[in-house]
């Protein structure tokens, strides 16, 4: 984790000391990365992994899972499915989701406590993945960003944190700053729904620094004249912050709410008013894909559910997340098909472009599995929005610094891409 943003970059050997004016360049922050990257990493110390509650039943399992109906019955009993193979997925299970696979006559065919599979991860924060931002480091760039560029940037809060956390949104128009309202089309990307998904805040943070930086260029010149661009680059700071406390990993998912058993979290993106905690979801407060009490409980779900609701200019949306190089697109919380066929056509056009500059496979969300209290969905039912749910590049959640300067820079493509149909999505068609 690196220390202030204005005084120095990069901790130990890639140390690098910047004035005031470079530290907001989106090459600049390239370089810084690069650096990173090509450092020797320090010997990880699987001393210093924490896993809470590993020593309470929690286990890293793989269940026979042979389509996405099979998928989806093991998200509603709670399991946190992290990878799909042909006939099987795995996951982080804990004791509740445990006696749901064996109540349920699910086939378990592996189970290691989490405390030895993560043990065997090696994975350590900060030391090797210095390049990553946390809270207050992402919240120093963005006002940096809005400072140096005041012209056509503003940084306002959409909402507090279960913790008091301001949940920040950098803002591009040349005519509209802060909450004022624009009758320009709208394009929103927002990263960190899932706590330990840290590379899907470094993507639309840069994304940021890059159409600062390339304010001049004819065609974002363009966008930012015409167009209302807001990005929200950490919607789950409280959760993001967990994950990370003590220098260590804690492969957290959701928020930090106070459930009513004790337990900590909500699944920020099983919480949105779609199909609310039915299939895909579980309403068990321990399960890593709890639904929360209702819809909309959580105040970073509200907070998101404000913004929209107030700018019906919004056109598109990326919901940023890690991994497995996929972009989404509604439905996911049924099996059925949009049934506007102008709007199925530009999701999968636009998909399909979007996944040729990325080299994404880009499909309908629920041909995965079924998840209800899906942000895109909403976005889409909602506000009529074209919203896409990426789920950016990587194996494992903690892929390491060297992954940032590939994924950001092909996602910034797809990223300039959205913005190019925004004005009339359906151009695409």
């Amino acid at each position: 984790m690196k220390t202030s943003l204005l005084s120095i970059v990069l901790l130990g050997a890639a140390a690098l000391p910047l004035t005031a004016a470079e530290n907001i360049s989106y090459s600049q922050l390239l370089r810084e990365i690069t650096s990173v990257e090509q450092a020797p990493a320090p010997e990880p110390s699987v001393e210093k992994i924490s896993i809470p509650g590993a020593d309470a039943g929690r286990y890293w399992v793989t269940v026979k899972a042979a389509d996405s109906r099979a998928r989806t019955r093991l998200l509603e009993a709670g399991l946190d499915i992290v990878e799909i193979a042909k006939d099987s997925v795995s996951g982080y299970a804990g004791p509740y989701t445990m006696g749901q696979l064996s109540n349920k006559s699910f086939v378990v065919t592996s189970q290691v406590p989490l405390a030895d599979y993560l043990g065997k991860m090696n994975k350590d924060f900060p030391s090797q993945d210095a390049a990553y931002h946390n809270f207050k480091e992402t919240t120093d760039l963005l006002k940096e960003m809005a400072a140096r560029n005041s012209d056509i940037a503003s940084l306002f809060s959409i909402g507090k944190t279960v913790e008091g956390r301001d949940i920040w949104c950098l803002r591009i128009n040349s005519a509209a700053k802060g909450e004022t309202p624009s009758a320009k089309p709208g394009a929103l990307y927002i990263g960190n729904h899932h706590a330990r998904e840290h590379l899907s805040n470094e993507v639309p943070l840069l994304f940021a620094a890059y159409l600062l930086d390339h304010k001049n260029d004819a065609d974002i010149k363009k966008y930012i004249a015409t167009l209302d661009i807001y990005i929200i680059p950490m919607l789950n700071p409280d959760g993001a912050e967990y994950d990370i406390k003590n220098g260590s990993y804690q492969y957290y998912r959701k928020n930090m709410s106070v459930n009513s058993d004790k337990s900590r979290g909500v699944d920020l993106n099983r919480n949105y008013d779609s199909w609310w905690c039915q299939a895909g979801a579980s309403n068990y407060p321990g399960a890593d894909t709890y639904c929360g009490p209702r819809a909309f409980s959580e105040p970073e779900s509200q907070a998101v559910k404000r913004f929209v609701e107030a700018r019906r200019n919004l056109k598109t949306h990326i919901s940023y997340h890690t991994y497995g190089s996929e972009i989404l697109y509604p439905w996911g919380g049924t099996d059925a098909e949009i049934s506007n066929t102008r709007d199925k056509q530009v999701f999968i056009k636009a998909g399909d472009e979007m996944g040729k500059l990325t080299g994404y496979r880009s499909y309908k969300s629920s041909e995965m599995y079924v998840a209800t209290g899906d942000s895109c969905d909403w976005a889409y039912a909602a506000g009529g929005i074209f919203a896409f749910t990426f789920e950016l590049e990587g194996r494992g959640f903690y892929p390491g610094a060297a992954i940032i300067t590939n994924a950001v820079t092909k996602n910034i493509k797809a990223a300039v891409y959205l913005l190019s149909i925004t004005d009339n999505p359906y151009k695409v068609i």
